[in-house]
């Protein structure tokens, strides 16, 4: 609602222009810095799969995308976590073939 410069009613106040605040720091959380992104691609390519991402791959090769879906939503302990973990291993798994292609 807008004021309308009245003392009393439903617009009641007096009028202000509407301040253009900049983007707030908590806006940012939860982004991937250009640092840890680079330290978790080494831990990731030192330490490789854990044995139930090896176990996603596995199923992910044989075409049971379901189960592999059901395997790591176990896992992680939500359908969205499970998902975004099936589509992380089938890229890597697209990588390791254009690697070898």
């Amino acid at each position: 609602m807008v004021a309308s410069g009245i003392a009393v009613g439903l617009n009641k106040g007096h009028i202000v222009t509407k301040r253009e605040l900049g983007p707030r720091p908590a806006n940012r959380k939860g982004r991937q810095g250009k640092r840890v992104k680079f330290v978790r691609d080494i831990i990731r390519e030192v330490a490789g799969l854990a044995p139930y991402e090896k176990r996603i791959v596995e199923l992910l090769k044989l075409g049971k995308d379901k189960r592999a879906l059901k395997v790591a939503k176990k896992k992680l302990g939500t359908h969205l976590r499970g998902k975004r973990k099936r589509e992380e291993m089938a890229s890597i798994m697209r990588k390791q073939a254009a690697k070898k292609a």
